[in-house]
């Protein structure tokens, strides 16, 4: 097992299996394109590559003013506009010219939402993939005519888990989120 942390100070630790394939595509000091914005990790598997990016508003380092700023962003929906749609375009359009999209994509987005009560969780989730979709498919006056995401999936760290069994993602305790991520 690989263990894996988007951030050097991130509580979310994913457990990956030797076999699986993946990479992180929002890597800190490599020359990446200017004004292009990526997902955490891009996962292929047999039938689909998986772009999969993660919010954690959740993490023990967050401030509660900034819990509640991303709150609102969420159901304002400009995370959607500003973040997530940019992050689903850019990283298929770098994937596509590195000869690397022979497959369909699906977008992944793991919210940390253990911070926010259960009500708070069901308003933020309520819809929140059909938003995404239809943002990704028509950032424009007119939709774009390609679908160059298949599909999408908004998970919380439990829907994560039952979703993607064999590559469990867990709150390290403070002390070990300090540490190093490995990758």
């Amino acid at each position: 097992m690989k263990l894996y942390r988007a951030e050097k100070n991130a509580d979310l630790e994913f457990s990956f299996p030797d076999e699986l394939v993946w990479d992180e595509l929002d890597r800190q000091g490599v020359k990446l394109p200017v004004q292009m914005k990526f997902v955490d990790l891009v996962i292929e598997r047999d039938e689909d590559v998986l772009l999969v990016e993660i919010k954690d508003p959740s993490n023990k380092r967050c401030p509660a003013e900034e819990q509640k700023s991303y709150f609102k962003r969420l159901s304002d929906n400009s995370i959607l506009t500003q973040e997530l749609t940019p992050k689903a375009r850019d990283s298929y359009t770098f994937l596509h010219l590195m000869g690397r999209d022979a497959k369909p994509f699906k977008y992944v987005v793991l919210l940390g939402l253990d911070a926010f009560d259960a009500a708070q969780q069901k308003a933020l989730l309520t819809g929140f993939k059909d938003r995404l979709l239809a943002d990704i498919r028509c950032e424009t006056d007119t939709p774009w005519r390609r679908h160059h995401i298949a599909d999408c999936v908004v998970l919380s760290v439990d829907i994560w888990n039952k979703t993607f069994a064999d590559w469990p993602v867990a709150r390290v305790p403070a002390a070990a989120a300090n540490g190093e991520a490995a990758a």
